[in-house]
């Protein structure tokens, strides 16, 4: 599974957001819209964060750990 956090480079969520990550044990990149035009235009973003898994939208804004949790919880009973 790829979790792709997108964010600008000055997004002041990213590290919250990356110890809720490691707290889970959820294994992500950071990639920077700056850098990635394509993307923003893809995924229609008008802000940040981004979180994408597996190149689809998962979340458009910052998640609360808990929406986390149950995000992935349910990808797991999925399969």
């Amino acid at each position: 599974m790829r979790v792709q956090l997108l964010v600008t480079r000055t997004d002041f969520s990213v590290p919250n957001i990356e110890r809720e990550f490691r707290d889970l044990g959820i294994g992500y990149q950071v990639d920077y819209l700056e850098d990635h035009p394509d993307l923003i235009t893809k995924h229609n973003i008008r802000h940040s964060p981004i979180i994408l898994i597996d190149g689809e939208l998962a979340f458009r804004h910052q998640p609360s750990e808990d929406e986390i949790k149950a995000y992935f919880h349910k990808l797991k009973t999925r399969h």
